[in-house]
């Protein structure tokens, strides 16, 4: 009891903290461009997953996990495109639809399941697909779905766009056996290069005050810290299932935080289209 009771603990302590990721999100861009928020971003989340390695003391696997080639894919994957697609979304909508339209994630995960995990969906599956969705639609359009009258086509674009890239890096991961925190900082790593080259060719390198602390945050509350913070809380669980839950309550408390701290006014289209699509993907869910 007293270790189920820690891992709500952990994992009420974890969804808080991803809840405010969007707000920072919003926050940093208003001090640096998408792209340099990916760097500054990343950077941080490199030097902490090396701290972690460090710590845990597994330097030593590094040779039988390192697979350099894999790397370099995934690390362009995320963090890399993935978090330029999802910052360019979040520069351009409000910070309430975007971090909606990113938590569509598993649904289309559910999706790109059947082609790439051969994995067959019911008829209550292609229902939640579509549920989901709707919700999608809602919030695109603020309410008004029948005109389909999408407000920032382009934006909606970008944040169906990184839940995409999201599951399709959540597949490939699935099928790297390589340790986590290890594969992990590679990944992070070789993204780091990317985002540099990429800022180097085709942008150019900001600095402020504002926008790095912005930056250091969302690498250490968006991957690093909170990362520990979420497997410590699944290992003291009875059952995975008993934590693996609260991770819903992470988009209506975000909301909360976006309009506490970035100041936007929640629309009720936002919070009835992000209803419809957390129940698209509980439905989902194999029993």
């Amino acid at each position: 009891m007293k270790n189920q009771k820690m891992a709500y603990i952990y994992g009420i302590s974890a969804v808080l903290m991803w809840s405010t990721v969007a707000s920072a999100f919003k926050l940093s861009l208003q001090h640096l461009d998408y792209m340099n928020l990916v760097f500054y971003a990343s950077l941080t989340s490199t030097i902490i997953l090396l701290l972690m390695i460090i710590k845990q003391r597994k330097l030593t696997l590094f040779r039988e996990n390192l697979n350099l080639r894999r790397s370099l894919i995934l690390g362009f994957i995320n963090p890399f495109l993935y978090y330029l697609v999802l910052f360019k979304a979040y520069s351009l909508l409000p910070a309430q639809e975007a971090q909606a339209l990113n938590y569509t994630w598993p649904i289309i995960l559910a999706f790109l399941s059947i082609p790439l995990l051969n994995q067959k969906i019911s008829f209550r599956g292609i229902l939640a697909i579509f549920v989901s969705f709707f919700g999608v639609l809602i919030i695109a359009t603020r309410g008004d779905v029948l005109s389909l009258n999408f407000r920032n086509p382009l934006g909606t674009l970008l944040g169906l766009g990184s839940a995409f890239i999201w599951a399709s890096y959540w597949i490939l991961n699935l099928r790297d056996e390589r340790e986590d925190v290890l594969k992990l900082f590679l990944n992070f790593t070789f993204g780091f290069i990317y985002i540099s080259l990429f800022i180097w060719l085709f942008g150019k390198f900001q600095f402020s005050f504002e926008g790095i602390m912005g930056s250091v945050y969302i690498g250490l509350f968006e991957m690093g810290i909170t990362f520990l913070v979420w497997h410590r809380a699944l290992s003291l669980s009875r059952t995975t299932a008993q934590v693996a839950n609260l991770i819903y309550l992470t988009p209506f408390i975000s909301l909360l935080f976006i309009h506490l701290i970035v100041g936007e006014e929640i629309l009720p289209s936002t919070l009835i289209g992000l209803i419809f699509i957390v129940g698209g993907i509980l439905m989902g869910r194999e029993k």
